[in-house]
C-alpha cells in the first residue's frame, strides 16, 4: 500500500465513506457525528503483511538459521568438523515451532523449515512422522515429506525405530540430500513374518530413487551378509552425487578371511570422505571400488583386522590419494589382541608408505605405553612416524584427563596424574618421527570447557601450560577444537578467574 501524498484527497474520501455509512445505517448517524474524525498517518509497519512470499521466506530462513548450517554438505567432509548436537537441534526446532504458531500464513511458510532437517532420537518420533505422511496422503493433502532434505536417526538401543515406519518415511521423502542411520532401526534376523518391503536390503534400495540427490549417506548393516553384496546395486544408482559415505555393521564377523564371492565394482566419481566401521572382508571388497576423488578416510575396524589382507589391499589401492586419516582404538588394545593371534610385529605394516601424501592424522588420547618402544608413545601403533604429516588431531582428551585424575587421586593442584598424557603429546614433537609437524589440535569441546571454564582446576591449567611450553620449543601451534590457538594469556586469564 502506497502512502497518499495528498492529505486533502484522503480527508475527502473519509467524509464520503462516513456519509454513505450514515445513509445506510441511520441509527448509527449520531454516533458517527459524535466520533472525532481521525487523520490517516502511514506507517511502514502497515506494509509488512503484504510482503511477497519470497521475502517472508528469506526473513524466516534467517530467523531459524543454525550455525553451522546442517544442510551444508561441504562442512561435513572433513572429520575435523564438530557435528551438530541433538540439544542444538531441539533448540532450533523450538524456535521454528513458535514462529509457525504466529499466524496461518506463517504456519504455511514454516512448513519447509520445520521438515527440512529431521532428527529422530526415539521410535515414537519415527512413528509420528510416518503417521503424518500417511494421513496427508489419504486426505490428498500436499505431503510434508517433499521438504525433508536431511534425515538423521540416532537412538538408544532399546528405542530403535520400526522398519515399516522408516520405509514409509523414505517412500514420501524423494528429495533427500543427507541420510544418516546410526544403528537406529530395529531390524531382526528373522524376516519370515514381517513385511518384505521392510527387510534390510529393501530399506537400502528405497534410497535408490530415480534422479537421486543424495550427497551424504551413513548406513548400518543389520544382516550377516557382508555389506557390499546387497548395497552395491543401490550405490550404482546414487553414486553420481555422493560425496560422503559412512558404513558400519551391527555384528562382528567370526573370521577375517578373504571374500568367497565377487561383488560388483562400484564407481563413486565425486566421493571425498569415507568412514568405515567394518570387518577385514569388506575392506577387501572396497579395495576394488573406483574412488578417484577420495581424500579423507576414517577407520575403526570392528574385528581389529588391521593386519589382515583386506586392510592392506584397501590402502595399497587408495592410500596414495588420502590426505586426512583417522584411526580408532588404542594402541595397547591392538597390540594385545593381534600379538595373541599373530606373532608378527604390528609395526611392520607400512602405512606411511601406503599414504605418502598424508597431511592430517586423527588419533585417540587412549594410547598407552608400548613395551617395544618404552622411550616414547606413538599416536597410533600403525603410524609411529611420517615424513610429511603437518597436523595431528587428538580426540577424547577430556575423558583421559578425568580417568587419570580419578585413578590417581591427589592434591587438586598436583598435575602428576597427567604425566603419561603429557609424555604422549610430547612424543608427537619428536623431530625424527614427524619432521613437518606444525599443528596439534585438541578435538574435544569438553576439554576446552575444562580449560576455560569460570572455575578451572589448577592442575588442568598446569598440564596445558606444560603442553604449550613443549609445543613452543618445537614451534608447533597448539589449537582447541575450533582451530583457535591456545595461548599463555588464555591460561593466565583462566587462572586469575580461579583465584
Amino acid at each position: 500500500m502506497r502512502p497518499f501524498e495528498d492529505t486533502h484527497l484522503l480527508t475527502r474520501i473519509e467524509h464520503a465513506v462516513q456519509s454513505i455509512a450514515a445513509k445506510m445505517h441511520p441509527r448509527r448517524r449520531s454516533r458517527a457525528h459524535s466520533t472525532p474524525m481521525r487523520r490517516y498517518s502511514h506507517s511502514p509497519a502497515h506494509d509488512l503483511p503484504y510482503l511477497p512470499t519470497e521475502i517472508w521466506l528469506l526473513i524466516l530462513r534467517e530467523a531459524t538459521a543454525m550455525s553451522p548450517d546442517p544442510l551444508d554438505i561441504s562442512l561435513g567432509l572433513s572429520f575435523l568438523e564438530t557435528p551438530c548436537e541433538v540439544e542444538e537441534y531441539f533448540a532450533a526446532m523450538r524456535v521454528k515451532r513458535d514462529l509457525s504458531l504466529v499466524s496461518k500464513a506463517w504456519n504455511k511458510h514454516m512448513q519447509e523449515f520445520l521438515y527440512e532437517f529431521v532428527w529422530i532420537s526415539r521410535a515414537s518420533q519415527a512413528k509420528a512422522l510416518a503417521l503424518t505422511l500417511l494421513t496427508q496422503f489419504i486426505e490428498r493433502k500436499p505431503s510434508s515429506g517433499r521438504w525433508i532434505r536431511r534425515l538423521h536417526m540416532e537412538t538408544p538401543a532399546m528405542k530403535r525405530c520400526a522398519t515399516d515406519d522408516i520405509r514409509t518415511i523414505l517412500d514420501y521423502a524423494p528429495h533427500l540430500v543427507i541420510y544418516s542411520d546410526h544403528h537406529a532401526v530395529r531390524c531382526t534376523r528373522y524376516q519370515e513374518f514381517s513385511d518384505v518391503r521392510c527387510s534390510p536390503e529393501q530399506l537400502v534400495s528405497a534410497l535408490a530413487v530415480p534422479n537421486s540427490k543424495l550427497r551424504r549417506l551413513s548406513l548400518t548393516n543389520y544382516s550377516d551378509v557382508p555389506f557390499p553384496y546387497h548395497m552395491s546395486p543401490m550405490l550404482k544408482q546414487t553414486a553420481r552425487n555422493l560425496e560422503y559415505l559412512e558404513l558400519s555393521s551391527t555384528s562382528i564377523p567370526l573370521s577375517s578371511r578373504a571374500p568367497t564371492r565377487t561383488s560388483p565394482i562400484v564407481s563413486l566419481p565425486v566421493l571425498q570422505s569415507l568412514k568405515l566401521t567394518l570387518d577385514n572382508t569388506t575392506f577387501a571388497v572396497l579395495a576394488s571400488w573406483k574412488m578417484p576423488s577420495l581424500r579423507n578416510v576414517s577407520v575403526v575396524s570392528s574385528d581389529f583386522g588391521y593386519a589382515g589382507q583386506g586392510f592392506a589391499n584397501f590402502f595399497e589401492a587408495h592410500g596414495s590419494q588420502i590426505e586426512q586419516l583417522e584411526l580408532g582404538h588404542s594402541s595397547s588394545l591392538i597390540v594385545e589382541h593381534n600379538l595373541s593371534l599373530n606373532p608378527r610385529p604390528i609395526q611392520q605394516i607400512p602405512l606411511a608408505d601406503w599414504c605418502p601424501n598424508l597431511k592430517e592424522f586423527i588419533c585417540s588420547a587412549d594410547a598407552e605405553w608400548n613395551w617395544r618402544n618404552p622411550d616414547w608413545i606413538a599416536p597410533h601403533v600403525l603410524l609411529p612416524a611420517h615424513p610429511h604429516l603437518r597436523f595431528i588431531g587428538i580426540r577424547d582428551i577430556d575423558k583421559r584427563l578425568v580417568d587419570d585424575a580419578s585413578a590417581f587421586p591427589a592434591d587438586p593442584e598436583d598435575d602428576a596424574p597427567f604425566f603419561p598424557l603429557l609424555e604422549q603429546i610430547s612424543s608427537l614433537l619428536f623431530n625424527d618421527a614427524f619432521p613437518c609437524l606444525r599443528y596439534i589440535r585438541d578435538l574435544s569441546p569438553s576439554s576446552h570447557t575444562m580449560r576455560s571454564d569460570r572455575r578451572p582446576q589448577v592442575r588442568i591449567l598446569k598440564f596445558w601450560a606444560n603442553v604449550l611450553a613443549r609445543c613452543g620449543q618445537r614451534q608447533v601451534w597448539l589449537e582447541d577444537y575450533r582451530g583457535v590457538n591456545i595461548t599463555v594469556r588464555d591460561l593466565k586469564r583462566a587462572g586469575l578467574v580461579t583465584a
